[in-house]
């Protein structure tokens, strides 16, 4: 596939509410679960015994070291051990990297073998209430395949947070980020709408708005942000909304569509958060409507972004 067709396919399913899945296995018995992965956030898969493994002295123990591929020196992180899962050494030999990019965070995590491509509806996707029980829940939402077996979305963020915290969101800077802004009446009195479903995201942007003293509800997926809007007295007392893109029930992208075509919403300034931060997709952002879009990993400068959006969607508002 052309880099211009790539483009227009992750355009297409998004316009749709789908998403394109790399379903794989890290364990070769035919019992053991389905994982998958959206193949946006995903490169290459490579042959774990083609590549040397430079350890890493005092590392985290799930690190399990780098290789280099085309000139790129990327970490690799080991999925199964994260999992609970032991790979005895002649399977480690046999197994796969699975090459994905977060962010433009290049990392690899071991998998035992890609099986295939499959195309799901959101709404096809599912987030049962039991993942979200405790904070070490690993699985975010799953789906069926054809032949009705489970398959499981992991939380990835969660699995950088914990191996390579570094590479994520900066809470402390949030707060520095605003010290020299004027923060809107409106942002300090209301209350900002965030639709994410990773439990990461979750308490980076929770962390994020309470050390600025600024309101927030988050929702697990964009369905049930906007059934609240739907129900809610006076939607342009909202300051702001906030969505990932990646949800079950319903993508961000259908968030931004659904609001952007009500009167009664439209001029709500709307925010992607997100690890598809590929330029397709913030294109696609844009044309449908979104006011910004910010990297996951630099969600600190996220509330900068909400006073600068609010203060264009203001300016538009004033007679001419």
């Amino acid at each position: 596939m052309s880099l211009l067709e790539h483009v227009d396919a992750a355009t297409n399913l998004a316009r749709n509410n789908e998403v394109q899945l790399l379903v794989f296995k890290i364990d070769t018995a035919e019992e053991s679960p389905y994982y998958a992965i959206n193949v946006f956030k995903t490169r290459e898969v490579v042959e774990a015994k083609r590549h040397h493994l430079t350890q890493i002295p005092g590392a985290h123990p799930l690190l399990e070291g780098t290789i280099v591929l085309r000139e790129l020196q990327i970490p690799i992180l080991n999925l199964p051990q994260w999992l609970g899962i032991a790979m005895e050494d002649d399977r480690k030999k046999a197994s796969n990297l699975l090459i994905c990019d977060f962010n433009g965070i290049i990392i690899g995590i071991r998998i035992m073998f890609a099986y295939r491509v499959i195309k799901k509806n959101w709404n096809e996707m599912h987030s049962p209430d039991s993942y979200r029980l405790g904070d070490d829940g690993l699985v975010i939402n799953d789906t069926r395949l054809d032949d009705g077996s489970l398959c499981l979305i992991l939380d990835y963020e969660k699995l950088l947070a914990d191996v390579i915290p570094q590479a994520m969101v900066n809470v402390e800077n949030a707060t520095k980020a605003l010290q020299n802004i004027s923060i809107p009446e409106k942002l300090k009195n209301g209350v900002v709408l965030i639709a994410e479903d990773s439990k990461t995201a979750q308490r980076h942007l929770r962390q994020i708005f309470e050390h600025a003293h600024i309101g927030y509800q988050i929702f697990n997926n964009g369905k049930d942000l906007i059934e609240f809007i739907s129900k809610h007295p006076n939607p342009s007392s909202i300051p702001a909304i906030i969505t990932d893109i990646e949800m079950p029930e319903m993508s961000g992208f259908t968030v931004i569509q659904q609001l952007k075509a009500k009167a009664e919403t439209k001029a709500i300034p709307i925010i992607v958060n997100s690890s598809m931060t590929g330029e397709n997709n913030k294109r696609e952002a844009a044309s449908l409507g979104a006011d910004g879009f910010i990297d996951k990993t630099k969600s600190e400068n996220i509330l900068a972004l909400i006073v600068e959006k609010m203060g264009e969607s203001g300016a538009k508002l004033l007679p001419r």
